[in-house]
């Protein structure tokens, strides 16, 4: 005989099934870049706001000017530049 009384299944759909985060690069190198797109979605600063870009609160790096995107990398940083 079971020690615990039968009590149905517990819906664990809605924890397991999440949606994306939809991170990662928009725009990449070579790509022009209108004031206010955004370059890339990240978690923590992977990339680095260079020259015409800034960076947001959540780590979402967007273009402060009209150019072309480019990344370089300076002193161990990966930039995110528009020029």
């Amino acid at each position: 005989m079971a020690k615990t009384k039968a009590k149905g299944k517990v819906n664990q759909k809605s924890q397991r099934m999440r949606r994306g985060k939809h991170r990662g690069v928009k725009l990449y190198a070579g790509q022009t870049a209108e004031p206010g797109n955004i370059i890339v979605r990240q978690l923590g600063s992977k990339f680095h706001a260079g020259p015409g870009t800034k960076m947001g609160r959540d780590f979402t790096i967007y273009a402060d000017r009209r150019g072309i995107v480019k990344f370089e990398n300076k002193r161990d940083n990966k930039l995110v530049c528009v020029y």
